[in-house]
């Protein structure tokens, strides 16, 4: 037989082929593959329409006529530097060596069983001895007849195990797949990268279809994109973590390397081995692994969902929802220290039931993506399709999602793009070169969190992105991705000095590749999952963040609006006496507020690294800082754009937030802070009772001032509005530590004006003064309204009025039962939040 290290070679780059005929490839694959388990992903050699007769005769059948004459067969051997590479692991196509190759009417079985002592090869009941090639442990035999289903008895000093041959099975990546993936197109990559728990098709005569009956072999299949490798080992439990017995095969041009391993089952550990340019080995964690072992330890685990969903009826109201025009309430959660040492089962009754209490829509999750380090908290991400399992397994995350859709509540999930730590495991000098990064350190490493950059140029990298952010989504049924860090992939300049970056094309700061990246992975979202959520931490003023990509903007739904909360928490921060000054701070915001759908986020930034929490970056003695907080929390509650509050900030945590502590859930038992809490969940339940405070939120339409000049007495009063133009709600916030009695205001409408809320509220902790539920305006004209009416402000306060027509109430009274276990669900098209059935 010709020399196989010399077939199906058209040149090669580092001792793999850059290019290889694929037509014997029968598996077809396309992008929208269905499951694993329900398709046939390969399968042994097809029988030769031409086999001699016999080869499938039972055991002890005589030799028929016209048999292969022994003398015949072929010579088993292979040149030494053919051996050579391939026991020492820098063979580019160890299936073209070992396995079974016809020859001659005969078929002649390879096998590579390091440490063994013998090798037998089965087949039909009949026993064919195998000759070794090399002190490596690869043997050989020539077997009369055609491709037959055979198996191997492989004997070691101490015990004899009957095996299946991992090098006679096809690839289960077709040429669409390798093409998709050479393109940066494949959608769905986690479909074929990774482990994947297969049931092939047995022999020549058995079918190929999927199944686990007898014409079938399970194992796991491994393929792992690695360009410049001169050699690929899969390592784990089932070798014993020694990689020398299951080479990989390169898949020509793609940088894919394969391997079917036969009776591998779901949970078993793994690596992969991979022998660089430099001829230096080195260990590495799967980048598309779906599981991992819990940190620190870093193996990666064969994972097979077999969860069963129950959100269709939430997934389906979800699809029409226009978020932009919804009621959007989030809570922030850090899911190891809300309450520590629970698990994704326990999070599922525990956090479930407390939003639904408190009465936010999403809940947004720090990343759950594995990680190494804890106190990263989530934020330098070593494997980004597998949740972190700390707290249980990927089907036990399922769990938590769906636990959470059946309470009526969205999912968030943080994502992290912008880059990513230099573990030596993971994905960092992945192959022995930056593959993953950007070469050029200029651009592919981030100073400031001493990480490395994605390279956002390399259509492989940008492929394995946008395909992560749609495993989150259809994959875990997550209702929308928080970008981190966007800033940082904008600006090439991001946290470097001059001199130590490289401008662009045209000589600007901008990082065209990222921005390509970003528009690409947001048009990818919304065309695929419908009613997803996309949103951008971007602190700078880039312009167009959630504008559409098809008008030049990067597509996002929504953006964080950095410049509401810092002014926001520093005017706050401020003695009222000072507030005067600042004035402006708070009404900056509305002079952009519409020029991007925003989030207003208190998030865990602000409560970390010496700045304290909520509560103690207020002014004054407690029961000021907790006034001071609650009026704050009305005040953005009103303001246009969707709320966001860390964990803790809901009951008014008092210490800074740490990774490694539980929050602290004592002070619920303390008055002040129960105030607090109450005062946010009855901010939730009216602020969803009210369509004035989200119907508009993007439209300039949907606000009007009443007075933000009266800096003098630190009022701001204004105006949300709801979409027929006449329900209303009138805001004012008295950020001053004195109260107002007879402060005259102005109102668009006359008649009765009902208080609906009231943060001083002797239910919240307050001291009681307030309106006696309500004020009537006069036809009496002031700040360029035809109404006004006199009222009572409480020192630091927020109070929320809105108008009944005379034909009665037009909501519903805040001091309804808010108790209810079903949340408001409407028609989708009308804005209404998706909510548990009926």
């Amino acid at each position: 037989m010709d020399d196989p290290d010399d077939t199906r070679r058209t040149g090669s780059v580092n001792g793999r082929p850059d290019s290889v005929n694929l037509s014997r490839f029968t598996d077809t694959a396309v992008v929208d593959r269905p499951a694993a388990a329900d398709r046939p992903t390969g399968g042994d050699r097809p029988a030769s329409s031409d086999r001699p007769a016999g080869v499938d005769r039972p055991a002890g059948a005589p030799e028929p006529a016209g048999a292969p004459d022994p003398a015949n067969a072929p010579p088993v051997g292979l040149p030494g530097e053919t051996l050579d590479r391939l026991v020492g692991g820098a063979h580019h196509d160890p299936h073209g060596v070992l396995g079974a190759h016809p020859a001659r009417g005969w078929t002649v079985i390879r096998a590579l069983r390091p440490d063994a002592t013998a090798v037998t090869v089965l087949v039909d009941g009949a026993r064919h001895p195998m000759t070794r090639l090399h002190s490596g442990g690869i043997f050989a035999v020539a077997v009369p007849g055609g491709l037959p289903d055979y198996r191997f008895e492989v004997t070691y000093p101490d015990s004899t195990h009957v095996v299946d041959d991992p090098y006679r099975h096809l690839p289960t990546l077709g040429e669409i797949d390798l093409h998709l993936i050479g393109e940066g197109r494949h959608e769905r990559l986690w479909h074929v990268l990774g482990a994947h728990v297969r049931h092939l098709g047995r022999g020549p005569d058995s079918d190929s279809g999927a199944g686990t009956g007898t014409g079938t072999v399970a194992g796991v299949s491994f393929a792992v994109w690695a360009p410049n490798a001169r050699g690929v080992r899969v390592v784990g439990d089932f070798d014993f973590w020694d990689g020398r017995g299951f080479p990989m095969r390169s898949l020509g041009s793609s940088g894919v390397w394969e391997l079917f391993v036969p009776g591998v089952e779901a949970g078993t550990r793994y690596k992969y081995e991979i022998l660089g340019s430099d001829g230096v080995w080195r260990q590495k964690a799967d980048p598309l692994a779906f599981a991992t072992e819990r940190p620190p330890a870093t193996a990666s685990v064969v994972h097979e969902s077999s969860y069963t969903w129950n959100d269709a009826a939430w997934l389906e109201r979800r699809a029409g929802v226009p978020w932009h025009a919804a009621p959007v309430s989030v809570y922030e959660v850090h899911l190891a220290s809300w309450r520590r040492g629970l698990s994704y089962l326990e999070l599922a009754e525990q956090l479930v039931e407390y939003v639904r209490d408190n009465g936010f829509t999403h809940v947004e999750m720090l990343p759950v993506a594995e990680h190494p380090f804890g106190g990263s908290w989530g934020y330098q991400v070593t494997s980004y399709y597998a949740p972190t399992s700390r707290f249980g397994s990927p089907d036990e995350f399922r769990h938590l999602v769906d636990a959470l859709h059946a309470a009526g509540i969205g999912v968030i999930v943080d994502w992290v793009p912008a880059h990513f730590p230099r573990d030596a495991f993971a994905l960092g000098r992945f192959d022995g070169t930056p593959l993953y990064e950007h070469p050029d350190p200029r651009r592919g490493e981030q100073p400031d969190w001493g990480t490395y950059v994605f390279d956002f140029g390399r259509s492989e990298v940008r492929n394995f992105l946008v395909a992560n952010a749609l495993y989150w989504l259809e994959e875990f049924h997550v209702d929308g991705l928080r970008v981190d860090a966007v800033a940082s992939m904008l600006y090439l300049d991001y946290s470097r000095p001059s001199g130590e970056w490289v401008p662009n094309a045209h000589g600007g700061r901008e990082n065209l590749e990222a921005v390509s990246l970003l528009q690409e992975v947001n048009a990818t979202v919304y065309r695929r999952v419908p009613g997803a959520m996309m949103i951008a931490e971007e602190s700078t003023a880039w312009p167009g963040v959630t504008r559409p990509t098809h008008l030049g903007g990067l597509g996002f739904g929504f953006k964080w609006n950095m410049g509401w909360m810092h002014d926001t928490l520093d005017y706050s921060s401020r003695a009222p006496l000072f507030r005067t000054y600042h004035h402006h701070q708070m009404t900056f915001s509305l002079m952009y507020a519409f020029s991007e759908n925003f989030v207003l986020p208190f998030s865990h930034d602000e409560v970390v690294h010496g700045k304290g929490s909520l509560l103690r970056k207020m002014p004054g003695d407690r029961r000021a800082q907790l006034a001071n907080l609650r009026a704050l929390y009305g005040y953005m509650w009103a303001h246009p754009g969707k709320q966001l509050l860390f964990m803790g900030c809901e009951f008014a945590q008092d210490n800074e937030w740490s990774e490694a502590t539980s929050l602290d859930w004592h002070l619920l038992g303390e008055a002040g802070h129960d105030g607090v809490a109450r005062l946010v969940r009855d901010l939730n339940h009216t602020y969803r009772e009210i369509p004035a405070l989200w119907e508009r939120d993007s439209d300039p339409s949907g606000f009007s001032w009443i007075d933000a000049s009266d800096a003098e007495n630190n009022v701001f009063a204004f105006v949300r509005w709801g979409e027929d133009g006449e329900r209303a709600l009138a805001c004012v916030t008295n950020f001053a530590g004195v109260g107002h009695v007879g402060y005259r205001l102005g109102f668009p409408f006359p008649g009765r004006w009902r208080e609906v809320l009231n943060t001083d509220a002797l239910d919240y902790g307050g001291g009681g003064m307030g309106n006696l539920g309500g004020i009537t305006a006069e036809t009496e004209p002031s700040h360029g309204l035809p109404a006004s009416a006199a009222l009572s402000l409480p020192p630091l306060s927020t109070v929320w009025f809105v108008h009944e027509p005379a034909d009665g109430p037009q909501d519903s009274d805040s001091d309804s039962d808010s108790d209810s276990d079903e949340l408001t669900v409407g028609e989708p098209a009308e804005g209404a939040l998706p909510g548990p059935e009926a």
